[in-house]
């Protein structure tokens, strides 16, 4: 992905947000710096297979190890060329779309060429395999795929004027058909794409070392530095790597206190505020035997809750309440669970509970993912919920990401907090990976009007016009509520003064730019 920038000499800019601002600073540069740049994060890559995650913290790597159709430029809203020379719908139907490959990428470190018979076997894998896991309900509408030629044309069951985006995202990356099982998950440890990156070497939970392709063509500027991300099992490591400079780049997530802390006059540090999309949720498991399964429960639970001490006190102001599935800052966005629940109301909470005939204290099973402060807001919605005398709370920890995601897709709790980055800027992606059906979220919901305005939405192609039905779908869910907004969030981007490129690494659209970091 290219953008217009400008190399510094003997001074480096920075964008450096304070008081809620940007503006750009003058920082003195480093000594110039050697070997690969060492990137911390606490997201876990869940599947170097690309058919078996979707996730943040594996569709980061895939970004720089593979490669899509098309991708999506920094600051930008509209998919592009990328593996692809070409895309476009085919007629005014927006059922049938078309793109030409490409004709110098190659797999590796120009190793076999790239054919249209790769692209096919990658959509098809996903849909074969469906994972638990996988991206495969990003593709609900995705009938068919035919290769011929250099030509890869896609049949879809509806209009969808999303599938452009969706087709820009980690779950389209293309994959070797001689490697990668056509039935299965990849489970030798490798990778194998024509991306920006090699993927030398990989210990799961540990590290990543990734070396520039050389044979790379596409839409990003070639890579000149080698990185090496490092993966903490939370923030406390994380920023305890930062601290004795174990680490030249920290991202998603150091603690909420350090973020919170962040002003120009500290030593040895640039930072980088983006982004704003990134939401979090309880999902509730409306499955039968679930204490969450009649709504009465999800509606109480959703009155009692104080997103703005959550805010306060385990985010120290950090993140802002969320009222909608879609955030603010995306068209679209309307705020109907502050429209029915404007203010924490514990009296509110008791009469639906009682007008639904339901005995308390309601006994519920939180799960939880250990990364970051989230155990700490698992903890205060306990206190929360419990302080109303109508709840009780047992909160489940694990420490584990695929551990956890199996656990909720098996329904092992009755209702799970879980984070969601936007795979692509448009509120098609906030509402129906979340509540369609078979959604990634595998909590059993779904529900005909919902699916409906799914689809409406999806035949829009100017997106203005999907607005109504946007503001009306997130009214329905709010009624039903299979999950409840909490917060929205922007993205933070830590770095040392030695390294560039922090300010296009990641503008919270879940693409990890790992080729634009270089030493000054």
């Amino acid at each position: 992905m290219g953008s217009a920038r400008t190399k510094a000499i003997g001074a480096a800019l920075v964008l450096a947000a304070a008081g809620g601002v940007a503006a750009w600073q003058l920082l003195p540069l480093g000594e110039g710096g050697h070997g690969a740049i060492r990137v911390g994060t606490t997201d876990a890559v869940s599947a170097l297979d690309p058919a078996g995650a979707y996730d943040a913290g594996s569709w980061a790597l895939y970004s720089n190890v593979f490669q899509s159709l098309l991708t999506i430029k920094p600051g930008s809203d509209t998919p592009v060329p990328d593996a692809a020379s070409s895309c476009a719908f085919v007629g005014q139907k927006l059922t049938t779309y078309r793109c030409d490959l490409r004709s110098d990428l190659a797999f590796g470190d120009g190793g076999r060429p790239v054919t249209a018979e790769d692209v096919k076997f990658s959509f098809d894998r996903i849909k074969q395999i469906n994972s638990d896991q996988g991206p495969a309900p990003l593709f609900n509408t995705l009938e068919s795929v035919k290769a011929e030629g250099r030509t890869v044309t896609f049949n879809l069951t509806a209009p969808d004027a999303t599938f452009p985006f969706k087709i820009a995202t980690g779950a389209a990356s293309i994959v070797d058909k001689d490697r990668y099982p056509a039935k299965a998950l990849r489970a030798d440890g490798k990778a194998d794409g024509t991306g920006p990156f090699l993927l030398t070497g990989y210990k799961a939970g540990k590290t990543a070392e990734l070396k520039p392709n050389p044979a790379y063509h596409g839409q990003a500027k070639p890579a000149k530095t080698a990185v090496t991300v490092r993966y903490y099992k939370d923030s406390a490591q994380l920023d305890q790597a930062w601290r004795d400079h174990q680490i030249e780049v920290a991202h998603r997530d150091m603690p909420p206190t350090v973020l919170a802390g962040l002003n120009p006059g500290l030593k040895d540090t640039r930072y980088q505020t983006s982004g704003g999309t990134e939401t979090r949720h309880i999902v509730f498991n409306v499955r039968p035997g679930s204490a969450v399964q009649k709504p009465a429960v999800r509606q109480a639970m959703a009155a009692a809750l104080d997103r703005s001490k959550i805010a306060a006190d385990v985010y120290k102001g950090t993140v802002t309440p969320l009222y909608s599935l879609v955030p603010a800052g995306i068209a679209g966005h309307s705020t109907p669970f502050f429209d029915t629940y404007p203010a924490p109301n514990g009296t509110v909470a008791r009469k639906l509970l009682s007008d639904a005939g339901i005995a308390t204290p309601v006994s519920v099973t939180l799960g939880v993912n250990t990364r970051g402060a989230n155990l700490a807001e698992a903890e205060e919605i306990k206190r929360q919920l419990e302080s109303t005398g109508l709840f009780q709370l047992n909160v489940k920890p694990v420490e584990v990401w695929g551990d956890f995601q199996k656990a909720y897709a098996a329904g092992e709790f009755d209702a799970y907090t879980i984070g969601w980055i936007a795979d692509f800027p448009d509120a098609d992606n906030f509402l129906a990976p979340l509540v369609g059906k078979d959604s990634s979220m595998n909590n059993g919901f779904s529900d005909k009007t919902v699916e409906d305005l799914i689809t409406r939405t999806q035949s829009f192609q100017d997106r203005g016009e999907a607005s109504n039905d946007f503001h009306e779908l997130q009214r329905v869910v709010s009624q039903q509520i299979p999950l409840l907004p909490i917060w929205q969030k922007k993205d933070y981007v830590l770095s040392r003064e030695a390294v560039s490129g922090l300010q296009y690494l990641s503008d919270g659209t879940g693409v990890w730019r790992l080729w634009e970091l270089d030493w000054l």
